[in-house]
């Protein structure tokens, strides 16, 4: 971590509230955001998210499961998202999803006519709006965790 923590001080809420509050707290009432107020199924939504955090390196990010109604991914799904293009486990919305977040994150000039031509057919406007708002959220913020070092000392509720 580049980053000196005071002792007793959880680092993403220090990094992210205290030493930054103007800017940290929007962000992080941004990034919370994704997760209280998508319209996104729980696969897609962990599709994107999963490939970004592979991309990102982030370790937080990398160990967290969404869940919803009491509800997660398969334990095997991290596996599937690596695989997204030959997977047998994923719908043809969840495997859009995740190579969004692939070529978002990798190549986003490389967007062309015929992947908007695939995305158009499973997915509507606002959703793309919501998943492309989503995938930059999750690009920005696990990468800043982990640039900052901060990823790896962050511990996981009910770890």
């Amino acid at each position: 971590m580049i980053i000196d923590v005071p002792e007793g001080q959880e680092p993403i809420g220090y990094v992210w509230g205290e030493m930054v509050p103007g800017i940290g707290v929007a962000a992080a009432m941004f990034s919370m955001s994704v997760y209280e107020h998508t319209t996104l199924g729980l696969r897609e939504f962990e599709a994107a998210r999963l490939r970004v955090a592979q991309i990102n390196g982030c370790l937080f990010c990398l160990d967290w499961r969404t869940e919803r109604d009491g509800v997660k991914v398969e334990e095997e799904f991290a596996e599937a998202v690596t695989r997204w293009r030959t997977t047998e486990a994923f719908d043809e919305r969840t495997r859009l999803a995740a190579e969004y977040a692939e070529r978002y994150t990798l190549d986003h000039h490389g967007l062309d006519d015929a992947f908007w031509q695939r995305m158009t057919a499973h997915y509507s406007q606002a959703e793309i709006v919501e998943l492309t708002m989503s995938i930059g959220s999750w690009l920005a913020f696990g990468r800043l965790n982990r640039v900052l070092g901060i990823d790896a000392v962050c511990v996981l509720p009910g770890h």
